[in-house]
């Protein structure tokens, strides 16, 4: 009972400091990442205070909340890079392991024929 009045606290605070924001302005991280990490913070800290685990139920409640109520209509700007397929990724990590021993055949090749001119 402790807990959940310490996070309606946090989820409070948090409500206040999101009232200086714009509505344009709620995409934007260097703006709002102030406020979300005292939210964060804030539920965190209660948890450990009260000798609770976290993340738990409630602070994700409270979390999922906030981007329900705040950042459902945020896009990303940046695309989303993906793994490249499965064939191309084999090749990147085949190529450079086969390419060993060819350069330290070379190496052992090219000093052989060195002493041999010595």
């Amino acid at each position: 009972e402790n807990y959940t009045i310490t996070t309606q606290k946090c989820w409070d605070f948090f409500v206040d400091l999101m009232r200086n924001v714009s509505a344009s302005e709620l995409c934007e991280w260097k703006v709002i990442s102030r406020p979300y990490s005292d939210l964060q913070d804030c539920l965190e800290f209660s948890a450990d205070r009260l000798n609770y685990s976290y993340p738990n139920a409630l602070a994700e409640q409270y979390i999922l909340q906030s981007h329900h109520r705040y950042f459902h209509n945020c896009t990303l700007e940046h695309p989303v890079y993906l793994d490249p397929p499965e064939d191309v990724l084999l090749a990147m990590i085949i190529a450079p392991i086969c390419l060993i021993p060819f350069l330290v055949t070379l190496v052992i090749w090219r000093s052989k024929d060195s002493k041999a001119q010595a």
